[in-house]
């Protein structure tokens, strides 16, 4: 990955956007070629009800798995993009189930299998139309035990970007040691580092989380951060979104997207704001909407795409992800994009 003016400057990527065949999609450190997208965090197995009420009542739950990480490579790789994860799973059943869904989904897997801790459960609840509520069981997971020897050799230095979140930094000290190896390393080897703030008040007290997002900050390129949390991270509610974006590059990233649910976002770098309309979209399930943001965000900028293009891709990845449910289910191939911009209850024929 090249730049040629600022390595922070992400719109001026360059390399391969096409999809690549691997003869062993579970072995990536094999392949000479360069990868476009590499995640790192935890994928866990997440059980979802048959229908909208208290989970109490639930008649059936439908298997799948769930990760914020995992989601944007699986976006990304829908979009034509040679994605892999990077994470821990216990030799269990839940985590056969995580394998089989991501290499299922076309991603380079480079997985640890930890025979002394479970696989992460999710739990989603969706108690009233519109609304959804996840309970998680994933003290002393094995994806929490992610430690820097599970990176693989290669992989992150022939990777374009490395993507991963706050939920990693607060999983334990050593996946934050992890993150932190993995994001050295490939900007190390020229790559770009793309970090979502992914604040989980479970995980962490928020004194806890500032301290550990400011930290990381230096150590990252493309930032996306809901306003709540850029909020959070600054302890200034009183500046506008743009004022807060500027705040978070004087810590080190050259670009920061900042989401705002309808409201839309805004990108904001050194030398311009630009802003960014959602996408009407009547929501069926709006877990997942901030990382189909970012898979779409990443896509454009790999696909050489303007600021701008990448964004309005951004949002319509992201309208049409919840429109449908499941956290990632709903993520579109190219040939889907268009319908962004149809009307909610619009019938193609």
């Amino acid at each position: 990955m090249t730049s040629t003016t600022d390595r922070n400057d992400v719109t001026a990527m360059t390399g391969p956007t096409g999809p690549t065949d691997p003869t062993d999609p579970t072995d990536p450190t094999d392949r000479t070629d360069r990868t476009d997208l590499t995640v790192l965090g935890e994928t866990m197995a997440s059980l979802t009800p048959d229908h909208i009420g208290p989970l109490r009542h639930a008649r059936g739950l439908g298997l799948s798995v769930a990760g914020s990480e995992s989601t944007v490579a699986i976006g990304a790789a829908r979009l034509g993009h040679r994605a892999a994860w990077i994470g821990r799973i216990g030799d269990d059943e839940l985590g056969r189930t995580v394998l089989n869904r991501l290499r299922g989904e076309n991603l380079l897997v480079h997985a640890v299998t930890d025979p002394e801790a479970p696989t992460g459960l999710m739990l989603k609840e969706r108690p009233a139309a519109g609304h959804s509520r996840v309970h998680y069981y994933r003290a002393g997971s094995a994806g929490s035990r992610l430690h820097p020897d599970d990176l693989p050799g290669p992989l992150l230095e022939r990777t374009r970007v490395l993507h991963t979140t706050g939920i990693t930094l607060a999983l334990s000290d050593s996946a934050r040691t992890t993150a932190h190896e993995a994001m050295r390393r490939t900007r190390a080897a020229g790559g770009t580092v793309s970090f979502d703030l992914n604040h989980r008040a479970r995980l962490w007290s928020k004194e806890t989380a500032r301290a550990a997002l400011t930290a990381v900050l230096p150590l990252v390129d493309l930032l996306f951060a809901s306003v709540d949390e850029a909020v959070m991270v600054t302890g200034r509610p009183d500046l506008t979104p743009a004022q807060t974006g500027q705040q978070l590059l004087s810590h080190g990233p050259g670009t920061v997207v900042l989401t705002d649910g309808a409201a839309g976002a805004v990108c904001v770098t050194a030398d311009r704001t630009i802003p960014v309309a959602a996408v009407p979209v009547q929501a069926v399930d709006p877990v997942g909407a901030g990382d189909a943001f970012v898979a779409g965000c990443l896509s454009g900028f790999l696909a050489g795409l303007t600021t701008e293009e990448a964004l309005a891709r951004a949002a319509a990845v992201a309208a049409l992800c919840v429109a449908s449910e499941g956290d990632w289910e709903g993520l579109p191939e190219p040939d889907r994009l268009p319908q962004a911009a149809h009307r909610p209850g619009t019938v193609l024929r």
